[in-house]
C-alpha cells in the first residue's frame, strides 16, 4: 500500500510529521516523501524534510496526504503540483489533506461541491472552490478527507487508520503513539479562544503570510 505524502517550501512540520507517525504503523503500507525534486525541503519554521521521490516518480498512489502551511498558497498556484494532485486522485484509494493543504485540494478542482474542513483562519477560503466550510476536526466526504489545522491530522490519520485496516489497528495506533491530548488550556478552538488569543494568532499568521510573499 503505497501511501504518498506531498511536501513542498514553507509546508507546516507536524501536518505532515503527524499523519506519518500514524500512517507508517499501519499494516503493508509503505510512505512516500514526494516533491516536484527530490532532496531537502524547508519547513515554514526552516527546519530541513527529505523528499525521497520526484512526483513523476510516484504517479499512482493508493493513499495521497496534502498538508498545509503558509507555502500551501503557493503550492496551490503550481500547475505541477496542481496536475499531479489531480492525477493522483483519479486512481487513489483515499485523497487526503492536512489544514491548508485542502486549498490545495480545492485549487486542483477536487472539493468542488463537497463538505470540507481546514485551519479555521482559511474556512472562508473554501468557498471559492465550491466546497462547504465544515467545523470538524474530520470531514469524510466519498474519498476524499480533510482535516482541519495542524494536529488534526493526526485525528485524519487514526480515521483513515481504521479504513484502511481495522478500528482495532487504529486503536492500537493511538495508544502507541500515546495519543491521549490533555492540554493545559482550552483554546485550542476558534469557538473557544478568547478574542485577545485569536487576535494574537491572526496577526502571526499575517506576518507568516507576509514573509512568505516577499521571499
Amino acid at each position: 500500500m503505497e501511501i504518498a505524502i506531498l511536501l513542498f517550501d514553507a509546508i507546516t512540520a507536524l501536518d505532515a510529521v503527524g499523519p506519518y507517525e500514524v500512517l507508517w504503523r499501519v499494516p503493508g503500507a509503505r510512505v512516500q516523501w514526494v516533491a516536484k525534486s527530490p532532496g531537502v525541503i524547508r519547513t515554514e519554521s526552516g527546519f530541513g524534510m527529505y523528499a525521497d521521490r520526484s512526483l513523476g516518480e510516484v504517479q499512482s498512489p493508493e493513499i495521497l496526504v496534502v498538508p498545509g502551511g503558509i507555502g500551501a498558497r503557493t503550492a496551490m498556484r503550481d500547475p505541477a503540483i496542481l496536475d499531479w494532485v489531480k492525477s493522483a486522485h483519479t486512481t487513489s484509494q483515499w485523497t487526503t489533506s492536512v489544514c491548508t493543504g485542502a486549498l490545495i485540494l480545492g485549487a486542483a478542482g477536487l472539493l468542488t461541491g463537497l463538505k470540507a474542513t481546514t485551519h479555521w483562519s482559511d474556512h472562508h477560503l473554501l468557498c471559492e472552490f465550491g466546497a462547504e466550510p465544515v467545523h470538524s476536526r474530520v470531514v469524510r466526504q466519498g474519498k476524499v478527507i480533510t482535516g482541519a489545522g495542524v494536529s488534526a491530522g493526526i485525528d485524519m490519520a487514526l480515521e483513515l487508520a481504521r479504513l484502511l485496516s481495522s478500528e482495532v489497528v487504529a486503536q492500537a495506533i493511538q495508544l502507541s503513539i500515546e495519543y491521549d491530548p490533555q492540554p493545559p488550556f482550552d483554546t485550542g478552538s476558534v469557538h473557544k479562544a478568547p478574542p485577545e488569543v485569536i487576535s494574537l494568532v491572526r496577526e502571526a499568521v499575517r506576518r507568516a503570510q507576509s514573509r512568505q510573499g516577499a521571499a
